[in-house]
Order: structure tokens, then C-alpha cells, then sequence
């Protein structure tokens, strides 16, 4: 069956890129509803943003949507990602800014909310996205692909020239909240000199080493160090999860990245939904239902963080 969130929750932070201050609510929605954003500061015409593949505008640094009016919601991957390994399928998601608040640089404070205030089944069924044929997508050394299988599975490689950071790869199968244990409390992570150039051109507003892992050469700048000696490509595969969530269904299938980031994962689900026969949708059996991110989660897996 179809989830929902229990009770509502709320969070107050400021933007990473923006530095503008937010408030997020994220609300109860009934079955096939799917994830919605709505700009509660937008008082004319439609405010309301549909999380879905074909709404995205931008990705090179964040995950941004829009509306046929124009209205945005940028930043959204991290909270994407928390409502998909959680297995909440409906919700709304009310918010008053452009950007989703950053919080800590990870999705574990959505997570923890999302836990501590439970789910709610509702009467229909989950309807899956199962590939069916290989899908790829690719733009110089970075690629993404889409494979066949009857669970969802993400497969990650990073190469990074600061030795902070370095070669990095990861494989996890999503299922009975792996996301939860092993890839909510990565953050995300950036050079130095890449945050000084975002801010000369007016972006990494909100950044501060609190909420993101800034490294320069062999050196972690921020306090306190790794949550994970891999947290870099635990991180590209939370934000993987987030952006696939925008297909609308959990996949069943094996989301394969070298390299890739927001571009091309959304660039991928297009290729997807254009190319014929490359997958269906079938109905969740109980088993099926079982294996989905975020079945059975409870709050004890959640990892302690510092």
C-alpha cells in the first residue's frame, strides 16, 4: 500500500545557495498524490510545483523546479531523497522561499523527523517503474545508465583531484532502508576554491563549514572531520536517490553513475521516459512492496551524528 506521513513536520534553515532564511512543512497527502511543493509566498496565480522529472529547469549545482507560471523550488534533492528512503510516497510540501533549507548538508534531519512522526498506509497500490532495457546517458567522462533488476540498486564511482576526496566508489542495494543506515547523514562537499568562485557570482550564500564539506587538497576544513571515510560518494548517491524520485515511482532497476551529478540523472529519466519499450509500470506485489527503499525503516537505524 501507498504512504503517507503520519502528522506533519516542519523545519526552519536557510538556503544554501540563496542564504535566504526558509521555512518547510512538509504535510499529509492523500494516495496518488505524489510529492508536491507549494510556495506559500506566492499569493498570485499557481503556487503549487510538482516534484517530477519533466518540471526540473536546472542542475548545475541543485535540483530546481518550476511550474508553467514560473514558480520555482530549488534545492530539493536532499528532502527528495529523505521522503523516498522513508517509503513515503504522498506528501505536501509547503515552503516559504525559492530554496529548500539546507540544514546540516545532509537528508538525516528529514529522516529523523520523517521517523520520529511515523507513516500512514492508504488503500491503494504502489505502482513500481521497472525497467526493462538498458537506458544511458552520457556527456565527456561522466555517465549514468539504467539496467534491469527486480530491486532498486545504486551503483556509484567519483574521481576527485583534492586527496581529501580522491576515487571514491560505492554499490548499495536500496532496499529495508539501507538509505537510512548507510547514505542520509553523508553532506554534500565542495572545494574551497569552488566556494569562493560560487560566491563571487553570487551563489553559496547559506554555505558555511557547518552545513557542507569543504576540503582543500588532503585537508577536511570543516569541524569535526568525515561522518564517513567515503562520504563524498555516499553523498552523490543520496542526491542519485532524490533526483530519481522525481520519475514520480520508486524504480526497479540498477541506477549506474561515473562522475554524474543532478545534470545528468535528470538527463537520464528523460532519455528514459522517450525511449519505447524501456520500461513499464507494474503493481507492487506484498514482496515486491517489501523490497522498496524505506520498507520496514524504523528510527533505531538511524546512525548517530556528531
Amino acid at each position: 500500500m501507498q504512504n503517507t506521513i503520519q502528522q506533519t513536520v516542519s523545519f526552519l534553515g536557510t538556503g544554501l545557495h540563496s542564504g535566504q532564511p526558509a521555512k518547510l512543512v512538509i504535510k499529509p497527502a492523500p494516495a496518488g498524490h505524489g510529492v508536491k511543493f507549494v510556495r506559500v509566498d506566492i499569493e498570485v496565480g499557481d503556487a503549487v510545483v510538482p516534484a517530477r522529472w519533466d518540471a526540473v529547469e536546472q542542475t548545475q549545482l541543485c535540483t530546481k523546479i518550476v511550474n508553467a507560471s514560473g514558480v520555482s523550488v530549488s534545492t530539493i534533492e536532499h528532502v527528495m531523497a529523505a521522503l523516498a528512503g522513508c517509503g513515503i510516497h504522498n506528501a505536501l510540501v509547503e515552503i516559504d522561499g525559492p530554496e529548500v533549507p539546507i540544514l546540516d548538508g545532509s537528508a538525516e534531519p528529514f529522516v529523523r523527523k520523517i521517523l520520529e512522526t511515523g507513516s500512514q498506509k492508504l488503500d491503494d497500490p504502489i505502482w513500481a517503474l521497472k525497467i526493462l532495457r538498458d537506458v544511458e546517458v552520457r556527456r565527456g567522462e561522466a555517465w549514468a545508465r539504467l539496467s534491469p533488476a527486480d530491486e532498486m540498486k545504486i551503483d556509484f564511482s567519483i574521481d576527485f583531484e583534492d586527496e581529501a576526496i580522491g576515487r571514491q566508489h560505492k554499490a548499495l542495494n536500496m532496499a529495508n532502508g539501507s538509505f537510512v543506515r548507510e547514505l542520509c547523514d553523508s553532506r554534500t562537499f565542495c572545494r574551497q576554491s569552488d566556494v569562493d568562485a560560487m560566491r563571487e557570482n553570487g551563489l553559496a550564500l547559506g554555505g558555511t563549514l557547518e552545513n557542507a564539506v569543504v576540503v582543500e587538497g588532503d585537508k577536511v576544513l570543516s569541524p569535526g572531520g568525515l561522518r564517513h571515510a567515503d562520504e563524498a560518494v555516499r553523498h552523490k548517491m543520496l542526491d542519485a536517490l532524490g533526483d530519481l524520485a522525481l520519475a514520480g515511482a520508486p524504480i526497479l532497476g540498477v541506477y549506474t553513475g561515473s562522475r554524474a551529478g543532478h545534470a545528468m540523472t535528470n538527463a537520464l529519466l528523460r532519455e528514459l521516459f522517450q525511449s519505447e519499450g524501456a520500461f513499464c509500470f507494474v503493481r507492487c506485489t506484498p514482496a515486491i512492496a517489501a523490497r522498496l527503499p524505506g520498507a520496514g525503516v524504523h528510527l533505531g537505524e538511524l546512525p548517530e551524528v556528531a
